[in-house]
């Protein structure tokens, strides 16, 4: 029998962000543990224009109380994602054949705004694209996004700590998914998981989310001005870099549970 009653989204949001005063501590250990850590390109060194993705990092199970997490890290930026459910769900949001989710990201400062707004339908519509809802109707599943720190990249980076938080807590799913970031220069030259700065001096800025079974694409965000051929070259280089990805995500869950 249940005692106690679910406690709403947003309230449990609260559990993520306190857990984020520790994962400084924690960054710093992941850049140094070479079991969870890997350095991944597209074939060129040093990193340059179109060349090469940032390394990439991530720790699953953190945190105690969500059924799943993951932090992830993407060169220098990083969330921590938390998955809740399926659990019981208020029948306000109650839908009869499937499973209501909901996605809550936060800011490392302050309070979200209208581009956390924008980034959860985003994410939300990505989620929805590959969670097996339908066998778990009548049910809820809170995906929590805490950004720990943004160096670029960010739509991207909390695409792929949702899907490891989804993996952990062991919700269905078609396929996995994640999510690639583009940026144009001035001159048309191609950039694979920009920095800030790469952004802020970008002609436009692409971002992908495709899945692991065909490289279909679930969704994509654009903001600047780009031709036609150069959102084929954009989709094309984010399709190939997502081979990247899911070699990672393939790589990191299997140093997780060999070690069982």
């Amino acid at each position: 029998m249940v005692t106690q009653s679910v406690r709403s989204a947003r309230g449990r949001a609260e559990v993520i962000i306190a857990a984020t005063r520790g994962v400084g501590a924690m960054e710093e250990e992941m850049h140094t543990d070479a079991k969870i850590r890997a350095e991944i390109g597209t074939g060129c060194s040093p990193r340059g224009p179109g060349c090469s993705l940032r390394h990439f990092a991530c720790e699953q199970n953190l945190l105690s109380r969500p059924d799943g997490s993951a932090s992830f890290l993407q060169g220098d930026t990083s969330v921590l994602a938390g998955v809740y459910g399926p659990a019981e769900v208020k029948v306000s949001k109650e839908i009869f054949n499937k499973a209501t989710l909901e996605v809550i990201l936060r800011p490392k400062i302050g309070l979200p705004g209208v581009a956390e707004k924008s980034r959860e339908r985003l994410i939300r519509n990505t989620c929805e694209a590959v969670i097996l809802g339908t066998l778990h109707p009548r049910t809820s599943i809170t995906v929590v996004l805490q950004v720990v720190s943004d160096a670029g990249s960010l739509l991207a980076c909390c695409l792929n700590a949702a899907c490891m938080a989804l993996v952990d807590a062991g919700v269905p799913m078609r396929a996995l998914f994640c999510g690639v970031t583009c940026a144009l220069d001035s001159d048309g030259t191609l950039v694979l998981d920009p920095t800030s700065k790469q952004e802020k001096e970008a002609r436009a800025v692409l971002t992908f989310a495709l899945d692991s079974v065909e490289r279909k694409l679930l969704m994509s965000s654009t903001k600047g001005l780009y031709s036609d051929s150069e959102l084929q070259q954009c989709l094309a280089a984010a399709q190939a870099a997502s081979q990247h990805v899911f070699r990672f995500y393939r790589e990191s869950l299997q140093r997780r549970y060999s070690k069982s």
